[in-house]
């Protein structure tokens, strides 16, 4: 029976319930060589005075202050000179009136002594001090407590322990403080799909690295806690039981992430409901709607993530990393925003609360503007093509372009990249790239480089063919690719050209309908059924997988390589890389076009310098030359 996801808990009392949870440490005491950056659990008094002595805070010599009353320039006095003090010794010789001793800065005042008479203004003549100037009681002395007083309080509860911290504790004299716990967070990722980066990867299979377990031991880290992984859990009640259960019993808080959503497979809920207590399933939120929150066990804290790695990130960083900082006693991190204007037009219409992924860019102006990074919830690289998320209200049905949002960041030292491309994936232009300053690329293809052109977004957008899709854009630079068929080694099959795949059953993979080459492919089509007296599609219909693509450039040569496909679409350099056989379809020209607006941004003038001077990146590249 599915799970249906009725009465959504808004996102105030999704954040009250987890507030409600019970995930404070117990308190611990570290080596103060340990102890910067923790919490301190308890008020620390001083036991001691600090200083714990009368010591000179002056080079000169130590007098009684009654013995100078009235030296000047004019008219000095003279003391009998009669011993020295140095720091970190105990003196053995005392001020009696008439005499000095010289004294180092940080020596403990010789009894008798009242006061510092500095260096400057004395002279030594014939053993004795000829002092110029009269000092008064205390001058240049710092008396015992002055830092701190034995009994006053040192530090209270939930300071920080920074350096200057560490300094004061070493001061009093302590080698270990009581600091509040790190919470410890055990992580289970669940579903039968799922394996451990390093491990083998059978993608026939559906499987899938496991990405949530080790991006959200990160954010757990960054907010205070201390992350502890389990294996994976499968779809398999009595596993999920022992696992969540044996988490439960060694850490504060137990997240999941996955095997929330209404599926029938999905039981997670299900070992909650029986074995803890169910608080709350859903939260009127977009990425993230399947939340879990409740209580394992003995009254363990529970949280359970969305499996979607996007949507499990943004729970986390919304709903429960600041629990866990509460829980650490750290701060509230400084405020990470910045104020933009929509890019494009977004449309919203579901009557949850979204918190849409966007990225940064500047336009020609120094100007922020804000894009939506959206490529759906499982899609790991928008993890990375995100700068930030707008809070978009559930009554909210679009964003106009232009309009002002409030962007936060995902840390405060985040920036807009220095360039922004779009366009064509391709293995020149993956070099070119690596001599950009934080640049950003988002491979959608040509058709998706020029439409995004259009909008104004990118500074860059990089088109693969002939098309120029009527947008205004001035030329940066360009190359040509030989581009055609990928076969197995050896050639099995002998395929001599595009013939052979039209009158072959081979098994064909395609780029996606976004490419360039696809489209160059799509045109090569269409002659030969021009030549033939057939239409373009009766030959595509003969094509066995024609209608379906993979996105990157060299996948339906990996296709090629696993077995999985007996011809692929492809380049001749991928051939080459892969150890594959190529066969020549033909050239393509790749062009770099700059949005007009930003021909005088400083990066896109960087580019094209680089775009000029670029032969020997196109040389180390089989079928490519510069144009």
């Amino acid at each position: 029976m599915r799970k249906q996801f009725r009465d959504l808990a808004s996102p105030d009392a999704a954040r009250e319930t987890i507030a409600s949870l019970e995930l404070t440490p117990d308190t611990e005491m570290v080596a103060l060589s340990d102890a910067r950056g923790r919490i301190l659990a308890e008020r620390i008094d001083a036991e001691m005075d600090v200083p714990g002595f009368d010591r000179a805070s002056m080079d000169g010599y130590a007098v009684r202050a009654r013995d100078t009353f009235g030296a000047d320039e004019a008219d000095p006095l003279e003391l009998e000179l009669v011993g020295e003090v140095h720091a970190g010794t105990e003196p053995d010789v005392e001020v009696e009136p008439g005499t000095a001793v010289e004294i180092s800065t940080g020596a403990v005042m010789p009894p008798g002594a009242d006061a510092v008479v500095i260096v400057e203004r004395t002279e030594e003549r014939d053993g004795n001090l000829v002092v110029y100037k009269a000092v008064a009681p205390g001058d240049s002395v710092m008396p015992a407590g002055t830092d701190i007083a034995a009994g006053a309080r040192a530090l209270g509860p939930g300071t920080r322990i920074t350096p200057r911290e560490i300094g004061l504790l070493s001061a009093l004299g302590l080698d270990e403080v009581p600091v509040r716990g790190a919470p410890v967070v055990g992580i289970v990722s669940t579903g039968d799909e799922l394996v451990r980066p390093g491990e083998d990867l059978r993608p026939e299979a559906g499987q899938i690295y496991d990405v949530n377990s080790y991006t959200i031991a990160a954010g757990v880290e960054d907010a205070g806690g201390v992350p502890k992984l389990y294996p994976h859990a499968g779809d398999d009640y009595d596993e999920m039981e022992r696992l969540l259960h044996e988490a439960a019993d060694e850490c504060d808080l137990v997240l999941s992430s996955g095997s929330t959503s209404a599926s029938a497979v999905d039981v997670i809920y299900q070992v909650v409901e029986e074995r803890g207590e169910l608080l709350l399933h859903g939260v009127a939120v977009k990425p993230g709607k399947p939340m879990l929150v409740g209580t394992l066990g003995e009254g363990s804290a529970y949280i359970g993530l969305p499996g979607y790695p996007v949507s499990a990130l943004t729970i986390f960083r919304t709903f429960v990393a600041p629990a866990i900082r509460d829980a650490a006693g750290l701060p509230e991190p400084r405020t990470a925003t910045i104020e933009g204007s929509m890019a494009v037009r977004e449309r919203y219409a579901e009557g949850r609360t979204r918190l849409m992924p966007v990225g940064l860019v500047t336009d020609g102006s120094g100007e922020t503007l804000v894009y939506p990074v959206d490529k759906g919830s499982g899609a790991t690289t928008s993890l990375v093509e995100a700068d930030g998320v707008v809070e978009v209200h559930a009554d909210v049905e679009y964003l106009a372009e232009g309009e002002a949002v409030t962007v936060k960041l995902f840390s405060p030292d985040v920036r807009p990249p220095e360039l922004l491309g779009v366009g064509e994936d391709d293995p020149a232009l993956s070099r070119l790239l690596d001599h950009v300053p934080s640049p950003r690329y988002l491979a959608v293809g040509s058709r998706e480089g020029l439409r995004r052109l259009r909008d104004g977004v990118p500074d860059v957008a990089v088109v693969a063919g002939d098309s120029r899709g009527d947008v205004d854009a001035v030329e940066l630079g360009s190359w040509t690719r030989e581009w055609g068929l990928v076969v197995p080694a050896d050639n099995p099959a002998d395929v001599a050209g595009l013939v052979d795949l039209v009158d072959s059953d081979l098994r064909f993979v395609n780029r996606d309908t976004n490419s360039g080459l696809r489209t160059e492919l799509g045109n090569a089509v269409a002659a030969l059924a021009e030549e033939r007296g057939a239409t373009r599609h009766e030959l595509v219909e003969a094509i066995v997988g024609f209608d379906s693509g993979l996105k990157a450039f060299e996948s339906p040569a990996r296709a090629v390589l696993t077995g999985r496909a007996d011809v692929g679409l492809g380049l001749r350099e991928t051939a080459d890389t892969l150890g594959l056989e190529f066969v020549a379809l033909g050239e393509q020209p790749v062009r770099v076009v700059a949005n007009p607006d930003r021909t005088d941004k400083q990066s896109v003038r960087r580019f094209g310098e680089l775009l000029a001077d670029s032969d020997d990146v196109f040389e180390s590249l089989s079928g490519y030359e510069s144009r």
